[in-house]
């Protein structure tokens, strides 16, 4: 018997293999719904089946609410915490239920409605105080007001179906989830894939003292802030499934190492980001160069290369972190401090964010932050800078 695991594992591949058959146009467009298809069955399973449990054995012979905060859970499940869904039912029910109660004895109109929102809103801040459950009690309450107006002996039935929309999503979540690591495995790509274009480009630019790819390398540098907080976000939502969802238990050891490869790869953009930046002002200054520092740009980003295949490899495929941490050592050996004696203050900088991307990366291959300063060689402390992955003079970009 085929699990939901393996199926989703089929899916995907035969996908990749259609779209690159495709034309260019409808590469992304397959690929968005090749990475959505979970999701939508998740949502469409959750929505027929919200409605039938709450028809056929809760009674309400018109469940309106059942498939919608099924539905509604399900999307918030996708890109934050379990909690979050708690929050929104929670906001569903206080609205529906103030709109219901309200409505039964006022009636509907502008003013009506702006006392169902304010009064479900009221409670919503006084049982929790969050944005997601004080809007979305605004926004049931709104619609139990204007489009659905309570029947006799229908208010507190909403409230049920409410709930059994709810419950029904967090099952569907449990018996059919999205992959634990697989979004955050790919985020932790997108950055790396980033780092890397990014040296490479410094690398090019020092050589050929070209200000302008410099330019263009520490914009790219300086975007990735989105990147790093989409993989914090569904490293957040990987563990809450991995907890939930029986068929991904075993998951929890994988999600925990991808887990452990975020702050170093943030940290590895953040020296990048200091050291293009150093770059670029070295080559404006037409301060003198070694061409072994422009060796050591491009190793690091050939190795940062290899550190990405690792972290997007499937258990078992090559490159392991042995083989990416053998890379980095090769790298390591030539950010020597005698390759910048006799430069300037910048060329002094870009070694010192050199050796700390270094150090980083040697982290995301699973190795501590101790173990990884051991693999540099020694080097005289620089009077530009102390190497330090938490300081970034940059961060204002």
């Amino acid at each position: 018997m085929v699990s939901v695991r393996d199926a989703d594992q089929i899916i995907r591949r035969a996908a990749t293999t259609v779209a690159a058959r495709l034309p260019q146009p409808l590469k992304d467009p397959v690929r968005r719904l090749v990475l959505s298809a979970v999701p939508i069955l998740q949502c469409a399973i959750a929505a027929g089946l919200a409605w039938w449990v709450a028809k056929e054995l809760v009674g309400n012979p018109e469940p309106f609410f059942a498939p919608i905060a099924a539905v509604v859970s399900l999307g918030l499940t996708l890109a934050t915490r379990v909690r979050r869904v708690f929050e929104l039912l929670a906001g569903v029910v206080v609205g529906i239920g103030v709109g219901d109660l309200l409505v039964m004895w006022i009636g509907t109109g502008p003013w009506q409605i702006a006392l169902v929102v304010a009064m479900a809103m009221a409670v919503a801040v006084f049982v929790d105080g969050g944005p997601i459950i004080t809007m979305q009690a605004a926004t049931s309450g709104v619609l139990v007001a204007t489009l659905l107006p309570p029947e006799d002996g229908l208010g507190f039935s909403r409230m049920a179906d409410a709930l059994v929309g709810g419950a029904v999503g967090i099952l569907v979540v449990a018996l059919v989830p999205t992959h634990p690591v697989r979004r955050a495995r790919r985020d932790a790509g997108a950055l790396l894939w980033v780092a890397r274009d990014v040296l490479r480009q410094a690398a090019e630019g020092l050589e050929q003292s070209d200000a302008a790819v410099l330019e263009k390398a520490l914009r790219e540098a300086r975007a990735t802030q989105p990147g790093i907080d989409q993989l914090r976000g569904d490293l957040k939502a990987g563990r809450d499934i991995s907890r939930l969802a029986p068929i991904y238990w075993g998951a929890r050891e994988r999600h925990r190492r991808i887990a452990e490869t975020a702050d170093p790869i943030d940290a590895a953009l953040r020296n990048i980001r200091v050291l293009t930046r150093r770059a670029l002002t070295l080559v404006k200054d037409g301060e003198k160069l070694n061409p072994k520092v422009v060796a050591l740009v491009r190793d690091l980003g050939e190795a940062t290369a290899v550190v990405r295949r690792m972290v997007i490899a499937d258990p078992g495929q090559p490159p392991d972190e042995a083989e990416a941490a053998r890379r980095l050592r090769t790298v390591a050996r030539q950010a020597r401090h005698e390759i910048v004696a006799g430069g300037g203050l910048s060329s002094g900088v870009v070694l010192a964010q050199a050796r700390s991307v270094i150090v980083d990366l040697f982290q995301v291959c699973g190795m501590s932050r101790i173990s990884a300063l051991a693999t540099l060689p020694p080097t005289v402390p620089h009077p530009a800078v102390e190497p330090d992955s938490e300081w970034d003079p940059d961060h204002k970009d």
